[in-house]
């Protein structure tokens, strides 16, 4: 826990007192550690992982009770640390006696500066363990009052969220949803081998989502132990493997388990890479869709890039979820360069640190759109130092005059990230703030609000999937080095629900090889799942009480978006085994399979001499170019800063 100082109610001003302050802020030091020195020590009984409070940096344990006379609640608190154990009285002697309900509502901050706390101790960083100290009373609070309200249950029934619970060698389902999720952990492993043999057979690459089934998830996380053409990612990397797996693994075919437009992107990747040879295969016959790609093929957006269109010195930075015919109708009105969750936020900073006066036009998604503005807002109100940790070439100034000057499309989502609504936000703000929080950057802005104010608190990531996997790994990776062995470390997961089945693979892989030295070292991730995306047919599957999804809209909740993406379950075992059996061993192309390949696109674009596809790659390549360089390519520099300077100025650059 970090280091706190007591801050004086009259703080003298002026350069002949700065030697009367430092006195000030050592006696208040001292106070703290004299207080905390007094603190009698707890047995190690107590010091236990249901105890621990995450995210301070020196151990920390917190217990929360009933007062012996009357309805207020009391808390107590040991820590390695004398000092912290010393703030910490400080704190749990005001609350001692207040109501939960009241406890579980104090704002942080306020609290901090009712008690004397300097401002310096109080502002959001990654290493502040007072606000996890406070949040972790809040929820301690809040759990006594759940007693009060439902029966002794230390969440209400009603509110809580189903989790499974990850050991090196076995995976504990609480709750349905939960139970459907892990039901395919443990795949077929017959199936596995049929899909293993034909793979390899006919040298057959995979890429696949992060947000397939788990079903076909773990059949795929199984067969790639045996076939390592397999991988498992995050849309921005799976082109990529793709173009490995043929140049470095042989491949004369790649099956791509995804919405339509990453099959598109592939298909692109490939084709820019020198491999047009390469057949590349979809899972359907018919669309995959994807709400988000069908929203940037709306008239409103059609609407939202005209007016780009009409102002000069713009770019267009538009999601890759996105079909290669939106990317070339955009680029054929403004300078556009694709972007990932992953990559946004460092594209857009740098558009605007590389070109002076760059009005950026965001979109499709509102949700990421409204919470890049929320972020730019936020860095606006931060330290220089702050800011150019995350971009170098900014800072207060600089933040501030870019606002007017991002606009986003206010008229698209996606229907998963749609999940996390106010309902599912007060439960994770009341019932879990004491717990990790991953959000995907597309959550809507109440779900990405409380994400960054955990991430600040190094509590939390906002990015892509990878990034969430990522910070999950290295959140074990930090339990496993400071040799806890009864920890269970807890994620509320804000994306897609078939992110599981990778989080388990690699959990599992870090947990088993120390086993024996950290037996009791668990994880456990948390569905925020909505009650309206969770169904309670009249005869469910045996052993499950609900299934994820409404009965009438595709695991879909009307109010409360979806549990998993319906477009993505269009990815099947059996579609995959059918497109692997009716490729040719040479792996030409199959007659039976034409309508399973990714669309052409070969109809002429508004960009002079191109079809869309071709178009539709520019885009593509120019994030390519910046990933290399992390820089702008000098091309499209050149296009947004001369692209409708005139009316007659209308041609689009190449």
């Amino acid at each position: 826990m970090r280091t706190c100082v007591l801050a004086s109610k009259a703080r003298p001003s002026g350069r002949e007192t700065k030697i009367e302050g430092r006195k000030e802020v050592q006696e208040s030091l001292q106070k703290l550690l004299e207080r905390g020195a007094k603190k009698e020590r707890w047995t190690e009984a107590r010091r236990n992982a249901q105890n621990r409070v995450l995210g301070c940096t020196t151990r920390t344990w917190l217990e929360a009770k009933r007062c012996a006379h009357g309805n207020g609640v009391e808390f107590e608190v040991d820590s390695d640390s004398q000092l912290t154990r010393g703030v910490a009285d400080v704190a749990c002697e005001a609350l001692r006696g207040k109501d939960a309900l009241e406890v579980a509502h104090i704002d942080v901050r306020a609290f901090g500066r009712e008690l004397g706390l300097s401002p310096a101790f109080l502002a959001p960083s990654h290493a502040n363990g007072f606000q996890n100290l406070v949040n972790a009373m809040k929820k301690r609070a809040a759990v006594l009052h759940g007693r009060d309200e439902a029966n002794g249950m230390d969440v209400p029934e009603a509110v809580r969220f189903p989790s499974l619970r990850i050991t090196a060698d076995d995976v504990e389902a609480e709750g349905s949803f939960a139970a459907v999720q892990a039901q395919y952990l443990r795949p077929d492993l017959e199936q596995v081998k049929n899909l293993v043999h034909v793979l390899r057979e006919k040298r057959i690459g995979v890429v696949a989502h992060f947000y397939m089934d788990p079903q076909v998830q773990g059949v795929l996380s199984e067969a790639a132990l045996e076939w390592p053409h397999i991988c498992i990612s995050d849309s921005l990397l799976m082109a990529d493997k793709a173009v490995t797996m043929v140049e470095e693994g042989g491949c004369r075919s790649i099956c791509v388990l995804g919405v339509d437009f990453m099959s598109e992107n592939v298909r692109a990747i490939l084709d820019e890479a020198g491999h047009k040879d390469v057949q590349v295969y979809r899972m359907a016959s018919e669309a995959i869709g994807c709400s988000l790609a069908e929203a940037a093929e709306s008239p409103s957006y059609d609407a939202y890039l005209t007016e780009a269109s009409k102002t000069p010195n713009s770019v267009h930075v538009v999601y890759i979820n996105t079909s290669l015919k939106t990317k070339a109708r955009a680029q054929g009105l403004v300078p556009t360069i694709t972007c990932t969750s992953s990559n946004v936020v460092q594209t857009v900073l740098t558009a605007y640190a590389q070109i002076p006066g760059v009005t950026v036009w965001y979109g499709p998604d509102t949700y990421m759109g409204a919470n890049i503005k929320k972020l730019l807002t936020d860095l606006s109100e931060m330290d220089d130092a702050e800011i150019q940790e995350l971009h170098p070439e900014h800072d207060r100034e600089t933040i501030k005059s870019i606002l007017p000057r991002f606009k986003y499309f206010k008229d698209g989502s996606c229907i998963v990230h749609d999940l996390f609504g106010g309902e599912v936000c007060e439960t994770v703000r009341t019932y879990y703030r004491d717990t990790y929080l991953t959000a995907h950057f597309e959550v809507p802005g109440e779900m990405f609000i409380l994400a960054m104010e955990a991430k600040q608190r190094g509590m939390g990531v906002v990015g892509s999937t990878q990034n969430i996997l990522d910070f999950i790994c290295n959140r074990l990776d930090e339990a496993i080095h400071n040799g806890e062995t009864e920890e269970t470390l807890r994620f509320v997961l804000g994306t897609e629900s078939g992110m599981i089945t990778s989080i388990v693979r690699h959990v599992q892989a870090k947990l088993k090889p120390v086993m024996a030295s950290h037996p009791g070292l668990a994880v456990e991730v948390i569905f925020p799942v909505s009650t309206d995306a969770i169904s309670r047919p009249e005869e469910p599957p045996e052993g499950l009480g609900a299934i994820p999804g409404t009965l009438l809209s595709e695991g879909c909740s009307l109010t409360g978006g979806c549990a998993s993406c319906p477009y993505m379950k269009m990815n099947s075992l059996d579609a995959l085994q059918f497109v692997c059996n009716e490729i040719p061993a040479d792996g030409s192309l199959a007659p039976s399979l034409g309508p399973f390949l990714p669309k052409k696109y070969a109809e002429k674009s508004p960009v002079p001499g191109l079809t869309l596809a071709g178009a539709g790659c520019i885009p593509i390549l120019h994030m390519r170019g910046f990933q290399r360089t992390k820089s702008l390519p000098s091309a499209l520099v050149e296009d947004i800063t001369t692209r409708n300077m005139t009316a007659s100025a209308s041609t689009p650059a190449r």
